[in-house]
């Protein structure tokens, strides 16, 4: 494998029309702010109406928030969508089912949106608890030593713009690869109250009320999402 491909994101929904298209779309404009050419997000319904465009309301969150819903047209999950796939996010427990019996081998890589979205809150909670302790040591200790290096034998930033970033990307690759088994381990702490917390509503054919609902559950799942990129990205990458 090439250890600096695109991270693989899919997104399941039943129609691929609501839902999992908005959270393909935002997650891909986030994502590419934050590692531009790092990922590549797609999406695909377990029912899906296939060919059609993303449903007026959902295009109009999409827009709302910065992405783009032109060109979109609905895809039917099928096993050869799911080949090479890191991670799949689905948009309830029950899309999750559908998804691991086409292919099993997913189950360590497959989540609800909502789910995958508070475990990395708890990753990230707990790393931020990691730093605080760490510069609190670090305050206690004597000031370090300056660094001996010549500033002119050349050794920083001669010409290693382009393999910073290559290596940027491997590093963030590898990162988001091992992220599936470091959020599983934390998933007893982001259990939700209800089971049903763990679902996106489907507004297909319902009011624009509910269209809100989704929006609502939704966008906090995706933010969580492009915060743990953002600061989680390796140092020195961009």
């Amino acid at each position: 494998m090439d250890t600096s491909a695109p991270v693989r994101i899919l997104t399941v929904c039943t129609g691929n029309i609501c839902r999992s298209p908005v959270a393909e779309r935002l997650l891909q404009a986030g994502l590419d702010q934050v590692v531009p050419g790092g990922f590549q997000v797609a999406s695909a319904g377990t029912r899906a109406l296939v060919g059609e465009p993303m449903q007026p309301i959902s295009a109009d969150i999409v827009r709302t928030f910065g992405g783009d819903p032109e060109g979109f047209a609905a895809r039917q999950l099928t096993p050869k969508i799911l080949r090479g796939v890191d991670l799949v996010l689905t948009m309830t427990s029950g899309h999750r089912g559908e998804v691991l019996q086409l292919d099993a081998s997913l189950l360590k890589r497959t989540f609800t949106i909502r789910e995958f979205a508070r475990m990395l809150d708890v990753l990230d909670q707990r790393a931020a608890g990691a730093d605080t302790q760490r510069a609190a040591g670090a305050d206690s200790q004597p000031a370090a030593v300056v660094s001996s290096r010549d500033p002119s034998s050349g050794d920083a930033g001669s010409g290693t713009h382009g393999s910073d970033a290559e290596g940027g990307l491997a590093a963030n690759a590898a990162l988001w690869r091992g992220l599936a088994a470091r959020a599983a381990g934390v998933r007893h702490l982001s259990l939700p109250a209800d089971a049903s917390d763990n679902d996106i509503v489907d507004p297909y054919r319902r009011a624009p009320e509910v269209y809100r609902e989704m929006e609502d559950q939704l966008a906090p799942a995706i933010v969580s999402i492009l915060r743990h990129a953002r600061l989680n990205f390796p140092a020195g990458g961009q």
